[in-house]
C-alpha cells in the first residue's frame, strides 16, 4: 500500500471542508494573448486582445467569523489562513508573493466599503505561469468576480477591472495598465477586444480563424518573465518622461512618428517612436479585421510590432526573437512576443496545414541554440470572466 501523500490529503481535505461550508460556487477568468497592441495600455492608448481558454477558477464559499482562508493548487505546500481585518497595509513581505493577487482583491474590496464576514478561496489555474499569457490577471479577476457575486453585486465590470489592476500595482508592486484585467472580464469568445484605455470605449471584432483555415500558436519560450524586476517599471517612467518632454499628457497624444524626433535623448525617442508606432498598428489590424478581411493581411503588422518591441523598446530576449525568427523563415505571415517581455510567450499566425512543419523547426532552432523545449499550443478567442456554477 503506496503511504499517503501528505499534500494531496490536504488538498482533500481542504475540499471536503469547503463543501461543508456552504460552498457558493465556481467561477473562471481567462489568461489572454494580446494581438497587437503592447505597452500602449499605461500610455492611455489602443489595444486588441483575445482571451483564452486556459484561465484560473475559483471556489469560493462564504464565512461569518471574520476568517480567510485561500488554496492555491499550485502552490499546495502554501495554505493560507488570515483574517479580513488583518489585511491592511503592511504585512505583505510575510505572505507568499502568489498570495498578494487574491488577497490585494480581497483587501481593495474592503477598503471601498463593501462587507466581507469571511470567505474561503480555492483557485487552480491552467494558465502557465511566466509564459506571459497574464496568469496573475486571470488569478486576480477571478477572485474579484467571486466576490463581487458573493458580497457586492452592485459592483461593475468597470470596477472589477479597477479592483484587479489597483491589487496588482498596491499589493504586488507591479505598475500594470489596464489591459490584461481588461482583457480577462470584456473579452467573447471568437472576437478580439479593440479597447481605447483612455475611454474605456471598446468593440468586439471577429477574429474568424477556422474560416480562413489559419491557426494562432502559442510558443512559451520557457524563458519566465518578471515584471516585478525592475524593467517594466522603468520602461513606464520613461514614456512619462518623453511624454512631458513633448508637452502631452500621454503618447498616445503624439500626433505623429515624426514628432519623437524633437526628444534629443535617443533611449526616450525609441521608446517614444514605439508607443506611437504601436497605436497606429492597433487601429489599422482592427480596421483590417473590422471589414472583415483576410487575417493573413495583418501578419506584417504583427513582425513589425516584434521588430518595434525588440528595437525601439528593447524588451525581447534571445529565445522570443528565434520563435519570431523562425516562425516567420516557416510561412508564418506575422509572429511577435506577447507580453511585458524579457521573457514569455510569442504568437504566430499559420496556415493550419503548416503548422506541424513550424513547430519542428522552431523546436530544432532552440535546440540547435541551446535553449530549452518551448511549449506550443493554438488558441482561439475565448470567454471572458464568468461564473461556471
Amino acid at each position: 500500500m503506496l503511504p499517503a501523500n501528505p499534500k494531496r490529503t490536504a488538498w482533500t481535505t481542504f475540499r471536503q471542508e469547503l463543501q461543508v461550508e456552504a460552498t457558493a460556487g465556481r467561477w473562471l477568468a481567462p489568461g489572454r494573448v494580446n494581438l497587437i497592441g503592447e505597452h500602449t495600455d499605461y500610455n492611455d492608448g489602443f489595444v486588441l486582445p483575445m482571451a483564452l481558454p486556459l484561465g484560473v477558477t475559483c471556489v469560493a464559499g462564504v464565512r461569518g467569523d471574520g476568517v480567510v482562508r485561500l488554496r492555491s493548487r499550485q502552490r499546495a505546500g502554501e495554505p493560507i489562513e488570515t483574517s479580513t481585518g488583518a489585511l491592511g497595509v503592511s504585512g505583505w513581505s510575510e505572505l507568499p508573493e502568489w498570495s498578494h493577487y487574491p488577497l490585494g482583491v480581497l483587501r481593495e474590496f474592503t477598503r471601498r466599503g463593501y462587507e466581507v464576514p469571511g470567505v474561503d478561496l480555492d483557485v487552480d489555474g491552467t494558465v502557465p505561469i511566466g509564459a506571459g499569457l497574464s496568469s496573475s490577471a486571470a488569478l486576480s479577476c477571478s477572485v474579484a468576480l467571486a466576490l463581487r457575486d458573493l458580497f457586492a453585486p452592485s459592483v461593475s465590470a468597470a470596477e472589477i477591472i479597477d479592483i484587479a489592476r489597483t491589487a496588482e500595482n498596491v499589493y504586488v508592486g507591479v505598475p500594470t495598465g489596464v489591459l490584461d484585467q481588461s482583457a480577462a472580464i470584456l473579452c467573447t469568445a471568437g472576437h478580439v477586444l479593440f479597447l481605447d484605455v483612455r475611454t474605456g470605449e471598446h468593440e468586439q471584432i471577429p477574429f474568424d480563424l477556422e474560416g480562413f483555415g489559419l491557426e494562432l500558436l502559442v510558443i512559451d519560450t520557457g524563458t519566465p518573465h518578471r515584471l516585478v524586476d525592475g524593467e517594466y517599471a522603468r520602461r513606464r517612467t520613461e514614456c512619462a518622461t518623453a511624454a512631458e518632454e513633448l508637452d502631452v499628457p500621454f503618447l498616445r497624444d503624439v500626433a505623429s512618428i515624426d514628432d519623437t524626433d524633437r526628444l534629443t535623448d535617443p533611449v526616450l525617442r525609441r521608446r517614444a517612436r514605439h508607443v506611437v508606432s504601436e497605436n497606429a498598428r492597433v487601429r489599422a489590424v482592427a480596421e483590417q479585421l473590422r471589414t472583415g478581411g483576410d487575417p493573413r493581411a495583418i501578419g506584417p503588422a504583427l513582425t513589425a510590432g516584434h521588430r518595434s518591441l525588440r528595437d525601439d523598446f528593447e524588451v525581447s530576449a534571445p529565445p522570443l526573437d528565434t520563435a519570431v525568427d523562425t516562425a516567420t523563415a516557416q510561412g508564418a505571415y506575422g509572429a511577435r512576443m506577447v507580453g511585458g517581455g524579457f521573457g514569455g510567450s510569442v504568437i504566430a499566425l499559420v496556415d493550419r496545414d503548416t503548422t506541424s512543419r513550424v513547430v519542428k523547426s522552431i523546436r530544432e532552432a532552440f535546440y540547435a541554440r541551446g535553449f530549452q523545449p518551448p511549449r506550443t499550443f493554438a488558441v482561439t478567442p475565448a470567454a471572458g470572466a464568468h461564473r461556471l456554477s
